[in-house]
């Protein structure tokens, strides 16, 4: 490695054996796909169990007392009500309401845990540490986090983790995987059932060769996991989110309890609250492009007129879909479910419609 070359995760070694197409990704080299390319990534996590590397992600701790307090001064999320071994998706804010990052939270006791996105990972750091306190915070160096997505992953992990099929969606738990601690919470970023599992990064290229061996399991890269996000209405931060896009512009006012909303107490609160009242600007939304023919990030949004009301923000081929698919902001004006609009795509304007999100319902494991 040089001096501003991207880094490596703990499965570098693994995605070069089985011939996985590196590319550099938010500060790290990952594969974007393998031999099979990314349409057969996609079908098989929707038909079977995918391997993702999520080691890029930042995992933290947070140490000391009443952390369900301290984060909540950072977040709009209801932290105060999730119970020990349940996770939560919320978002760091700043006082417009803007997003910082969006991050998953997980009781764990005493420390508690944090899942950060790899971009905006050293603000995130400085970010905790100034309200925290720097010695609250703890950075995990070595780990690695291994994602197992699709219908068949229950199966599998269950060979391997008795007990991890009970398991509900948003739901954590410890297990001792081949010898090796793991700890496993009932997530993912795919749309689909399955697991993230985090273990130290010296025992990550011998679980992830176990998990290949299983039938069921192939391994996918960064292609796979942005169509299949894609088309689950699934937000990638950098694109879909930024610090000037607030919680209700992008759909995300869900995230905020109705004890939230009525106390506040985090930053961007008064913005929260003005918008859920009056109504956001802009809105995220859904397109549905006709024909064939993907249209990428930063295309402008036109209305009938010719006038520029939005711009994409995610775009590509959903294959399960069989057609392109995208979101993006549009004036709240146009932002119903069913407006005609355009995309401006290489010099030319391609209808599309509003559509409401996910393209793809979701399977996540509710229990039983």
């Amino acid at each position: 490695m040089t001096a501003g070359s991207p880094l490596r995760t703990p499965l570098h070694a693994f995605h070069l054996r089985h011939g996985g197409k590196m590319v550099a990704f938010a500060g790290y080299e990952l594969p974007v796909q393998y031999a099979g390319g990314i349409l057969a990534e996609h079908r098989h996590t929707r038909n079977a169990a995918s391997l993702f590397d999520a080691s890029h992600l930042g995992q933290v701790f947070v140490h000391g007392e009443n952390q369900a307090e301290a984060l909540e001064r950072l977040v709009p999320g209801d932290l105060l009500a999730l119970p020990e071994g349940r996770m939560r998706y919320t978002l760091f804010t700043n006082a417009g309401a803007g997003i910082l990052d969006d991050l998953m939270v997980i009781n764990t006791g005493n420390p508690w845990s944090l899942v950060i996105n790899a971009g905006p990972k050293a603000a995130d750091l400085r970010h905790l540490r100034a309200h925290l306190g720097e010695d609250k915070v703890e950075y995990l160096e070595d780990r690695a986090l291994l994602a197992l997505q699709g219908p068949a992953a229950s199966a599998v992990l269950s060979r391997f983790a008795r007990g991890c099929e009970g398991m509900p969606y948003l739901s954590a738990r410890t297990f001792s995987i081949a010898g090796t601690e793991a700890f496993v919470t009932r997530s993912g970023y795919t749309g689909e059932d399955g697991y993230e599992i985090a273990v130290p990064g010296a025992a990550a290229d011998a679980l992830a060769e176990k998990l290949l061996e299983q039938p069921e399991v192939a391994p996918a890269g960064l292609g796979a996991r942005d169509s299949l996000r894609l088309e689950a209405g699934l937000c990638l931060y950098g694109h879909d989110l930024d610090a000037t896009t607030t919680v209700v512009e992008a759909g995300l006012a869900w995230t905020v309890s109705k004890r939230r909303r009525a106390e506040g107490g985090y930053p961007g609160a008064e913005t929260v609250r003005r918008e859920l009242a009056e109504g956001p600007r802009r809105k995220r939304v859904g397109l549905r492009p006709a024909g064939r023919s993907p249209v990428r990030e930063g295309a402008a949004i036109v209305s009938g007129a010719g006038e520029k009301i939005g711009q994409v923000t995610s775009g590509g081929f959903g294959p399960t879909v069989e057609g392109p698919v995208a979101m993006g902001y549009v004036e709240a004006s146009f932002a119903t479910p069913g407006t005609a609009v355009g995309l401006e795509l290489r010099g030319r304007t391609v209808e599309a419609a509003v559509t409401r999100l996910p393209f793809v319902p979701t399977r996540y494991h509710k229990g039983e």
